[in-house]
C-alpha cells in the first residue's frame, strides 16, 4: 500500500528544465505524443516558488497524461521574448506542437488540477484516478463491508502521505471508533484545525464519536428498556435511553424510530432532547446515508403535520 501510494507525489521523468537549445525538442516536438505544459519562472519570483511545487505535484498525479516543462527566463530571454512573457508565473500549454491554453500568476491547487485536465482532455486522453484517489475507494468499500481493520489500515497510510486529507482522517477516527479506540479517535479528530472542523466529514465523524461515549452508557441495558417501553408507552426516559442502546448495537434505524416516537407523542419532552438526538444521528450517519434521507422527511411530516 504504501508503495503505491507514494507514487503519486514522485515525478518520475515527468519533469525536466528546458533551455532555448532544448526548448523545441522538450515541448514543440514532445508535445506531438503527450501534452506539455511551461512554466516560465525566475529564481527572484516569489509566486513562482509557490505555484511551481503546486503544478509539479499535479503533474506526478496525473499519471504520465502529460510533462512539465519549466523554462528559467533569466537564463533564456530569447525564448522568453518569442512566447511574449511579460509577467511571471505564465504558464502554456502545447498540444501537438502549438500552444492551446495557458495562464499567468499564482493559481490555487484546485485550478490547475482543473488545467491539466482540460489540457489533457484537448489532447484526446483523460486522467484517471491517482493513487490516493484509488487508494480512498478502496479505504471506503472495505467500510462499506465491515472490514474495518482494512479501512483504517488504508486511511492510516493515505493520512501518512497526505496529513490534511479530511476524509480520510475522519475515516481513520471512524474506523479507531468502531474497534473501541474512542480515545485515539478523539486525538485523530483533535488535530483537525479549528477552521476545518466544520467539514462534512470531520462533523460526522465528531458527532459519532460524541454518540458513542452517550450510546455506551446504555449499552448493556436494552433488555430492561424494553421492558419499560412496553409497560409504559410513554415512559419517554426509557424509550429515549433505548434508542441510544440500540444504536450503541449498530441498530441505528430501531433508534430513529424510538426518537420519532418521542416527537410525536411529545416534542417538547426535555427540551426538545428527542429531535436534537435525531440531528446528532444524522450527522453521525452522514447525509449521504440513505437512511438519513428517509428519516429527515419522517421528522419533517411529523414536525409539519
Amino acid at each position: 500500500m504504501e508503495a503505491i501510494i507514494g507514487q503519486s507525489t514522485a515525478s518520475a521523468g515527468l519533469t525536466k528544465n528546458a533551455t532555448s537549445a532544448t526548448f523545441m525538442a522538450d515541448v514543440v516536438e514532445a508535445s506531438q505524443e503527450t501534452p506539455v505544459i511551461v512554466d516560465f519562472w525566475a529564481p527572484w519570483c516569489e509566486p513562482c516558488k509557490t505555484l511551481g511545487p503546486i503544478i509539479e505535484k499535479a503533474v506526478a498525479a496525473a499519471g504520465g497524461a502529460i510533462k512539465l516543462v519549466k523554462v528559467d527566463i533569466d537564463e533564456n530571454k530569447e525564448i522568453a521574448a518569442q512566447m511574449r512573457i511579460q509577467s511571471i508565473p505564465a504558464v502554456f500549454a502545447f498540444v501537438g506542437g502549438q500552444p492551446v491554453d495557458g495562464f499567468v500568476g499564482a493559481q490555487p491547487e484546485s485550478e490547475i488540477k482543473n488545467f491539466i485536465a482540460r489540457v489533457v482532455e484537448k489532447a484526446g486522453g483523460s486522467i484517471g484516478p491517482t493513487p490516493l484517489e484509488s487508494a480512498m475507494e478502496q479505504a471506503r468499500a472495505a467500510e462499506d463491508t465491515g472490514d474495518i481493520a482494512t479501512a483504517g489500515a488504508i486511511y492510516a497510510e493515505i493520512v501518512k502521505h497526505e496529513p490534511e486529507n479530511l476524509p480520510a482522517v475522519a475515516g481513520m477516527a471512524r474506523a479507531l471508533l468502531a474497534q473501541g479506540q474512542s480515545d485515539a479517535a478523539r486525538e485523530i479528530l483533535d488535530t483537525v484545525p479549528a477552521d476545518k472542523r466544520e467539514d462534512a466529514d470531520i462533523k460526522s465523524a465528531t458527532a459519532a464519536l460524541i454518540l458513542a461515549a452517550k450510546a455506551g452508557e446504555a449499552a448493556g441495558q436494552a433488555a430492561a428498556l424494553e421492558a419499560s417501553v412496553a409497560a409504559d408507552a410513554n415512559d419517554h426516559q426509557a424509550r429515549f435511553d433505548l434508542a441510544l442502546a440500540y444504536y450503541a448495537t449498530g441498530r441505528a434505524e430501531d433508534a430513529i424510530d424510538h426518537l420519532l416516537t418521542i416527537v410525536q407523542k411529545k416534542r417538547s419532552w426535555q427540551d426538545d432532547a428527542a429531535r436534537k438526538q435525531l440531528i446528532e444521528i444524522f450527522d453521525a450517519l452522514g447525509a449521504t446515508n440513505p437512511l438519513v434521507d428517509s428519516s429527515r422527511r419522517r421528522l419533517s411530516t411529523i414536525l409539519f403535520s
